[in-house]
Formats: C-alpha cells, sequence, structure tokens
C-alpha cells in the first residue's frame, strides 16, 4: 500500500492530462448540449469556490488546519476538484468520462489521502480528535468545534488568507475551468469549420 501511495502521488498529473485528451476526444466526437453545459455550472463553480476557499487555510506541513472549510470536511481540496471533474462529466453527458474520473479518483485520491492522514497523525497529536469530529470528505453542515487549546494554536489559520491562496497558486484550477468551458463552447465549431462533415 505504501508503495502503491508513492505511485499515486507521481502519477496523478500524467493521469490527469489522459483524462483531459479523453474529454478533447469525446468533445471531437459529439457536441455538447448547451443544458448539460449550463447544469454543470451547478458543480463546477461550488468546486471551485470551495478549492479556493481551501486554499486560503492550509499551511501545508506546517500546522494542522482546522477551521474555515477545514471544520466540515478534512479533505475540501479533494472534494473541491470531484465537484469539478463532476460537472464537466455532466457537460458533455460522457459515460467514459465520468467512468475515468471516477476510478482516477478512487486509484489515485485513496491512497494519496491514506498517506497524508498518516503523516497528519504522525506530525499532529490534534490529529486524531479532529479525526474524531470531521469527516473525512462528505462534508458536516455545521462547523466542529474546538477546544480551547487548539483553537489557540489555529489562531493564525482562523481566518481566510488571500496570500495563501496565491502562493498555493488556486488561481490555476479557475483558468483551467475556463478553458475546458471555452473549448465546449467554440473548438467544436472550429473544428467544424477546417474538418468536412464534422457537426
Amino acid at each position: 500500500m505504501a508503495r502503491w501511495q508513492r505511485v499515486a502521488r507521481r502519477i496523478r498529473v500524467p493521469l490527469g492530462f489522459l483524462a483531459a485528451a479523453l474529454y478533447l476526444f469525446e468533445l471531437w466526437r459529439r457536441a455538447p448540449q448547451p443544458a448539460a453545459v449550463a447544469w454543470s455550472l451547478a458543480l463546477v463553480l461550488p468546486g471551485l469556490w470551495l478549492r479556493g476557499y481551501a486554499a486560503g487555510y492550509v499551511k501545508k506541513n506546517r500546522e494542522l488546519t482546522m477551521t474555515g472549510p477545514y471544520a466540515h470536511t478534512r479533505n475540501p481540496l479533494y472534494l473541491g476538484s470531484m465537484l469539478i471533474a463532476a460537472g464537466f462529466a455532466v457537460a458533455l453527458l460522457s459515460w467514459p468520462v465520468a467512468l475515468v474520473l471516477a476510478g482516477g479518483f478512487a486509484v489515485i485520491y485513496v491512497p494519496v489521502i491514506a498517506s497524508e492522514e498518516r503523516f497528519l497523525r504522525s506530525t499532529f497529536p490534534e490529529f486524531e480528535a479532529y479525526c474524531r469530529r470531521v469527516p473525512r470528505l462528505i462534508p458536516r453542515l455545521t462547523p466542529a468545534s474546538q477546544s480551547s487549546a487548539q483553537s489557540g494554536s489555529q489562531s493564525a489559520s482562523g481566518r481566510f488568507s488571500l496570500s495563501l491562496y496565491l502562493r498555493h497558486r488556486e488561481y490555476n484550477a479557475a483558468i483551467g475551468a475556463a478553458l475546458l468551458y471555452l473549448s465546449l463552447l467554440f473548438l467544436r465549431p472550429a473544428l467544424g469549420a477546417m474538418v468536412p462533415g464534422l457537426r
């Protein structure tokens, strides 16, 4: 398992490019439906917001962040990514894209989350208590309360930081989503002008 966790960390970015290639192939194969593209925003926009919100709180490897979105779910960044991926699968109404994305998350992110939790458990003594209050992925509706000792140690992370958001370059997710939506709107018409018979 530990070996696969190391492999998963290395291949998740290349697999993202493969998923994007399949996405573009599906887009070339059939035109997206405007209603599906519109409905996809109901998943993509909350996913982008959640990732951006989480990026403004987390201080990776330096402290255990338990405030903001981390008071609702231990993995808001991954949850946001899942929402974005699901949204783009909806936009194309493509089962192949949906299955590849779901399989990719299961194969890559399950071991990555396990590896990160092992690190957090060995680094931060308060992680176990945090796990008892906050679910791994599906968020709780109300924020988990913190003990006075924990809240005091986390005061620096108690509010959103634009500098952290920029340092983590989370704006790249919004740029990527915008490019995918532009491809949904304009790539196929552009290909249709160059490739006879493409509708």
